[in-house]
């Protein structure tokens, strides 16, 4: 991402959240967004994952207490893409370049009205990868962020699992130890000397930033061109690694690994995996955030005269629910500790819904039970309230 869309880019207004969003309300929003765009529910719609591409970009940086920061304070000064001067600024034209604000080569011409001391690189250095003054040749590159799924079982969601994941990512082009060159004697590209990053006028009095076109932002350019990565240093490299997914995951979670994305250049270190989980579904069991839940069938004479009743748990010994006289069709009742796992350790509940079977085929002596029940109950309407309540207003 270049330092002018980092400044201009609204990532609440992309993921649909006021600036003073707290975490869940962000993490919400991106669950949301991320479903109803994923590639996979919006297949050949570009649009949409132009749209999926935006939201992660959003949350990558929104979702990050630290980015967040660093992105809030630049909006703050640079508001939408110019400097504003503070208070007791002069009147006159600022005349300032970027370069020097982020550590990088300064612009040409131009006093820069009031001291900046060692400039902003410490500040941006997290999200431009750039470190702060004296960092002008060859810098170290941190490595591409990775993205990929992984589908689970609906029980090793609840339990956590171990899966292997298959990754290819780019990776030093081992042919030239990632020099580019084939004789590994790279030379630092002139037009950036060596910084990768070249000055853009904007107008205003100031400039900005991007990856220089010369040598795609390396910092370098290869004499003579590795055959097997075209100068670029880089390479295709799959691995496959085993991967913990905590326990309690949700469909459409996505998990950060911090230094498992693609291997750094230079000594940079390397980016990070994200791993979007999803989840299939039980035949039996469903899911209300760290409940589990679960439709229990009873007879008639259990949820007239009580009873106790065995009810399956996911993975463990049954439980006894225990029917009062009475209980209505549809009556949620509550096992407490049976649900999903928590990040605290506990474990949320199993909530059982009980449904009230009604026989298809009768025996004659049920069918007699029941006659006799009728007869015995004739008296009784259970809709009368219903009529009366019909006739007010």
């Amino acid at each position: 991402m270049s330092t002018k869309d980092f400044i201009e880019k609204d990532f609440y207004k992309v993921l649909g959240v006021p600036k003073d969003a707290t975490e869940a309300e962000i993490k919400k929003a991106y669950r949301k967004l991320a479903r109803e765009f994923h590639p996979d529910a919006n297949k050949g719609n570009t649009r949409a994952e132009e749209r999926f591409k935006e939201i992660s970009e959003a949350n990558d940086v929104l979702g990050d207490p630290k980015k967040r920061k660093e992105y809030d304070d630049a909006r703050a000064l640079f508001g939408n893409g110019g400097f504003r001067p503070g208070p007791g600024a002069g009147g006159g034209q600022f005349n300032f370049d970027l370069g020097d604000l982020f550590g990088g080569a300064g612009g040409a011409g131009g006093a820069q009205t009031g001291s900046f001391g060692g400039g902003l690189g410490d500040v941006f250095g997290g999200l431009f990868n750039r470190g702060g003054p004296g960092t002008t040749r060859t810098q170290p590159r941190r490595g591409q962020d990775v993205d990929t799924e992984v589908t689970l079982s609906f029980t090793e969601a609840i339990e956590g699992a171990t899966v292997p994941l298959r990754m290819t990512s780019q990776a030093p082009c081992k042919a030239c130890s990632g020099t580019g060159d084939k004789n590994g004697t790279p030379r630092v590209c002139p037009t950036c000397v060596g910084t990768g990053q070249v000055a853009r006028g904007s107008g205003g009095g100031f400039s900005l930033t991007d990856p220089c076109p010369d040598c795609k932002g390396r910092g370098l350019i290869a004499e003579h061109p590795c055959a097997e990565c075209s100068g670029s240093g880089r390479a295709k490299s799959s691995r496959t690694m085993q991967v913990r997914i905590p326990a309690g995951v949700t469909d459409g979670q996505r998990i950060r690994l911090r230094g498992k994305g693609a291997p750094g250049e230079r000594g940079g270190p390397a980016g990070d995996l994200y791993v979007t989980v999803h989840v299939g579904e039980h035949k039996v069991f469903g899911r209300k955030g760290d409940n589990l839940t679960v439709t229990v069938p009873v007879t008639f004479t259990e949820a007239a005269l009580g009873g106790e009743v065995r009810v399956p748990t996911l993975g463990g010994s049954p439980v006894t629910l225990k029917l009062p006289p009475g209980t209505p069709n549809g009556r949620t009742m509550r096992a407490r500790g049976k649900g999903a796992a928590r990040k605290d350790g506990s474990h949320g509940d199993l909530l059982i819904t009980v449904e009230v079977s009604v026989p298809k085929d009768l025996s004659g002596k049920a069918r007699d039970a029941l006659e006799a029940y009728r007869e015995a109950t004739a008296d009784e309407d259970p809709r009368a309230e219903l009529f009366e309540a019909a006739k007010g207003e």
